[in-house]
């Protein structure tokens, strides 16, 4: 019996971080609930007790029910059946499992029958599930929309619709149309308010929605005649009658494939605004983009140690010229840089995951009190922290997750092209999070705020500033001068005040940036337990070659250069 909680170490030590006691007193509000729920945790023991619990049970549904159900429900898929969604018949399993246990919606309050858990297990629980069907995660991670739910909708929405997630609701974020993928602001989906009525209808076509045909949905329609931008935009919440959405197609994707991806049409649908008009794309869907690109950043560490697994347990059985190929160099090699990098991109997913929870936890708290001066200098900084740290664990995590998959398949060699091994379908599946919830190219831009505003190196400067056992002093040293090259190299870019020459060069900063973070992160984890010292190593210099090739390019990089790159329309 495979429980993919228990058989990786990695979970508990991140989910017993030291800054987690502070999230958890936040969360829980000095644990008030615990007079009133049976089931709310009296200290934080307890309630670190019942995030460990829970993650076993998904853990052990991930390993026993969705990683045995994912071949079947690549090779079945869903289909379209009288203008609605037949899910795999895996797929349904799955979410049966997931639904019997009462885990749906568990970061809801638990007034609407949820667990109130902070985001760390919340997203523990993603990596889990993504581990055994990147697919499938899809459908389980679109319960993010119960907690924008929960955020901006009017109290009387919130106590109709939000306890129907944990009675196992499904749900969807229709934002995409046909004309409007990346520019949301190009969205055309109508939504009309009848005064007789007292009702939104929606009326219009969207395209490449994930889950389509979903219980709960929240949808991006025009409310404003006459305008063409985001200001005439409104989100609304659609209870799928049946009736008047009708799911034209399910995509045919090259990944992902359990995760049905429609086209649906709107006919005079009956819809309740969330929050107020205009706001739909300017503050409700930007909310809701970033929790699913950490969710997007959770399932490619799901991916990467699932691929990183299959490539290990092959290169110990495998036998080629009279002995098991990880004994050559050149696959052992493979496998160490899978192994740091995996470990490199789940520091950055949790380190993401607690600064949104500290300034989330602030906000759920000053809707009942006012914050002191302290606390909300504190929601500030870490919102400011996740502000950058979240684009930036999208385009790191969602890479390295191709990059991982693609040597795990290498390392398979030609049996890794067939259908017999797991890694033909997990490959397939990785090569989506580099893509969907904002391209790496779309990352790059909101990451690069960081940068231009010293964000990052600001942070760098904190990590910097750490106490350190002696005897990892030099890793520190070799972290310093990386530092530097990396503000020298910002420094030239932006000394020439050319937002077009900082834009061409803005991957290579973010990522010498997100080097140096990355490799702080697992120095800080060293400190903690000595296992992750190899890992810190072998990553460190990674990154430090990777960084000395993009300061050197930019370095002999001429403005007057920047013209051969460009193409004439």
């Amino acid at each position: 019996m495979a429980n993919f909680y228990t058989d990786n170490e990695d979970l508990k030590f991140h989910l017993s971080h030291p800054l987690m006691k502070k999230i958890v007193s936040l969360k829980e509000d000095n644990y008030k609930d615990k007079t009133e729920y049976d089931y709310a945790p009296q200290d934080y023991e307890d309630a670190l007790d019942n995030y460990d619990k829970i993650l076993e049970i998904i853990g052990d549904i991930s390993g026993n029910i969705i990683w045995e159900n994912a071949e079947s429900v690549d090779a079945e898929g869903p289909q379209v059946v009288d203008n609605r969604v037949v899910y795999a018949r895996g797929t349904q399993e799955n979410h049966d499992a997931l639904k019997n246990s009462g885990l749906i919606g568990m970061t809801l309050p638990r007034k609407y029958d949820g667990l109130n858990f902070p985001i760390v297990p919340y997203v523990m629980s993603g990596e889990l599930v993504s581990r055994a069907d990147a697919g499938f995660a899809n459908i389980w991670g679109l319960q993010d929309c119960a907690e924008t739910l929960n955020q901006f909708a009017s109290e009387e929405l919130k106590m109709e619709l939000l306890p129907k997630f944990n009675k196992g609701a499904t749900a969807a974020m229709d934002l995409t149309e046909p004309d409007a993928g990346s520019d949301l602001q190009a969205v055309q989906l109508k939504a009309t308010y009848s005064e007789k009525d007292k009702t939104w209808y929606l009326n219009g076509v969207k395209r490449f929605i994930t889950n389509g045909d979903a219980d709960i949905s929240l949808v991006l329609a025009r409310s404003e005649e006459g305008t063409s931008d985001a200001r005439g935009l409104s989100l609304f919440v659609y209870e799928n009658d049946h009736k008047t959405l009708k799911v034209r197609r399910i995509e045919h994707k090259l990944g992902i494939i359990g995760s049905p991806t429609c086209e649906l049409v709107f006919t005079n649908a009956p819809a309740r605004l969330v929050g107020t008009t205009r706001m739909g794309l300017i503050k409700y869907v930007m909310s809701l983009m970033n929790a699913a690109r950490l969710g997007v950043g959770a399932q490619s560490v799901g991916i990467s140690e699932s691929a990183y697994r299959e490539a290990l347990s092959y290169a110990k059985e495998r036998e080629q010229f009279g002995k098991a190929i990880i004994e050559f160099p050149a696959v052992y090699e493979l496998l160490t840089n899978m192994d740091a990098k995996t470990k490199a991109i789940r520091s950055l997913l949790y380190e993401a995951g607690r600064y949104i929870d500290i300034y989330k936890a602030y906000e759920e708290i000053s809707a009942h009190r006012k914050l002191t001066n302290e606390e909300r200098d504190e929601l500030k900084s870490y919102q400011k922290l996740a502000d950058i740290y979240t684009p930036l664990l999208k385009l790191i995590a969602s890479e390295y997750s191709n990059q991982i998959s693609y040597d795990s398949l290498q390392i398979h060699a030609g049996s890794g092209f067939m259908k017999d091994y797991p890694i033909e379908r997990i490959y397939r599946d990785a090569r989506i999070t580099s893509i969907y919830e904002g391209t790496s190219q779309l990352q790059v831009v909101a990451a690069i705020r960081g940068v231009t505003t010293g964000g990052y190196l600001k942070q760098i400067k904190v990590y910097e500033q750490m106490e350190i056992l002696p005897e990892y002093e030099y890793l520190r040293t070799q972290l310093i001068a990386m530092t530097n090259e990396y503000e020298q190299t910002v420094a030239q870019v932006t000394a020439l005040a050319n937002n077009e020459y900082i834009d061409f060069h803005a991957r290579r900063m973010v990522e010498m940036a997100g080097n140096i973070i990355l490799s702080y992160l697992l120095l800080i984890d060293t400190q903690r337990e000595a296992r992750f010292k190899n890992p810190t190593i072998v990553f460190l210099k990674l990154a430090q070659a990777q960084n000395k090739d993009k300061a050197a390019y930019i370095q002999n990089f001429d403005l007057k250069e920047l013209g051969i790159f460009k193409f004439t329309v």
